[in-house]
């Protein structure tokens, strides 16, 4: 796995809390020479007190961690040390970020386009995937590589510290499962249905893993129809199927958005002309719609998972006097037929959100107690918005999502968004070695 990278410098200015160590260490020089801080006293911790010190560092400070010495270095492959990071270790609500590359077929990849294949000296350079962590806490971005991704393979869901990516051929669909930070890849079984580009679920627990793939049915060469959905699924119980789990979606339903979230038990997902939702209850194998609120007058709504709750984010055209436009969020009540808003855009600030998006529409997804709120097109600019502090933010520009084009200048790429939780281990892909039946092989 590549290192981390980390932003050092932003392009403007933003309000957010940050720490001067520099100035704390000047106004106490005897800070560095105190008896608390003795390497006499630190250089006799156990060991086990230091690896659990050591589990509660977030991902770049680990890997930066790993550099001072060989034993640090090698807790990567420690089975004691995993175990420990598996039982305490803080979650840390992240959002992964990749290159649009098609807003047609969702495929992405930092695959160079005809004026970037080629080097200053014109030579072709080589294709390399890579995506953005934005920690949401410091809000800060670090890039990844997926040198191992094979070709041809776009990411499509995100759960347990696991990236899914599907091939984009038309026919049945390939899928793996990466850890970006360790750079495993885990290939699952592929799909029995011909599909083109399919709405894809993931949700792992460390006891199990379960994927939906629905809609985009290749009934011809030539055409495609949003009829069924098939699902896997395999627990540490020895119990598994293998996409035989089907289903028939319901009558008329439009899937554009090509993903799902998962809450409760249920993958829910974004039907669209008209606004509704289509929930599938995994246990009972069916689907079902629900009703969107205020759906005549939504625009570019978005469903998110947040602290286990599933909310529905949208913008509100209804032009009424008593009803201005804004931007709201929607909470599914515990019945999961009925919705309550929860929050709503301040006026201000939604005047200059829908300023800058000009019409462009935008996406959305959540984690934890954060919802990101991003523009569509290439501006590189969202919102994050706390949902138990109540707060919005601007968020700083990706720095690394920079393309020269063809007149020397740099623009910027859309971004695709996922949620994501760094995870420097992930048991739950040994589950897959107990099936027997043969997994397409990646030339990786």
């Amino acid at each position: 796995m590549e290192a981390f990278h980390g932003s050092t410098s932003l392009p403007i200015q933003y309000t957010f809390a940050s720490t001067d160590f520099m100035a704390l260490s000047t106004q106490n020089p005897g800070a560095a020479t105190s008896p608390w801080m003795d390497s006499r006293i630190w250089g006799r911790l156990p060991q086990l007190l230091l690896d659990r010190v050591i589990v509660f560092l977030p991902p770049p400070a680990f890997f930066r961690a790993r550099c001072v010495c060989k034993r640090w270095y090698g807790l990567l492959f420690s089975e004691s040390f995993l175990e420990l990071y598996l039982q305490v270790s803080p979650r840390c609500h992240w959002f992964i970020f990749f290159k649009h590359k098609s807003l047609n077929s969702y495929i992405y990849s930092n695959i160079s386009s005809t004026t970037e294949a080629c080097d200053k000296i014109g030579n072709p350079s080589r294709a390399n995937c890579e995506g953005y962590l934005f920690d949401p806490n410091e809000l800060s971005w670090y890039r990844i590589s997926f040198a191992l991704i094979p070709s041809g393979f776009y990411p499509a869901s995100s759960s347990g510290g696991l990236v899914c990516w599907v091939s984009d051929e038309a026919g049945t669909k390939s899928l793996v499962l990466s850890n970006p930070l360790v750079g495993s890849l885990t290939p699952l079984p592929p799909t029995f249905r011909p599909r083109l580009f399919p709405t894809i679920g993931l949700s792992i627990t460390p006891a199990s893993i379960d994927v939906a793939v629905a809609g985009d049915d290749l009934i011809s060469p030539y055409a495609v129809k949003n009829l069924s959905a098939e699902s896997f699924h395999i627990d540490s119980s020895g119990f598994f199927s293998l996409w035989g789990t089907t289903s028939n979606l319901p009558r008329l339903c439009s899937l554009e958005s090509g993903r799902m979230v998962f809450v409760g038990g249920k993958f829910y997902c974004m039907n669209y002309s008209p606004f509704s939702i289509l929930a599938y209850n995994v246990a009972s194998n069916d689907w079902y719609k629900i009703q969107a609120p205020m759906r005549r007058f939504l625009r570019c709504p978005s469903l998110v998972e947040s602290s286990g709750k599933l909310i529905l984010v949208a913008a509100v055209e209804k032009s009424k006097l008593n009803v201005p436009r804004s931007l709201r969020l929607w909470i599914l009540q515990a019945c999961g037929m009925s919705w309550v808003e929860v929050e709503r855009m301040p006026q201000q600030l939604y005047m200059q959100f829908t300023e800058m998006e000009s019409g462009l529409g935008f996406d959305c997804v959540g984690h934890g107690e954060f919802i990101m709120i991003m523009i569509r097109g290439s501006s590189n600019k969202g919102l994050v918005f706390d949902m138990w502090r109540k707060i919005w933010q601007w968020i700083p520009p990706c720095p690394y999502n920079v393309t020269v084009g063809g007149d020397g200048g740099e623009c910027s790429r859309e971004l695709h968004g996922l949620a994501y939780e760094p995870r420097l281990a992930t048991p739950v892909t040994g589950i897959l070695d107990q099936l027997t039946l043969p997994f397409q092989h990646f030339n990786a």
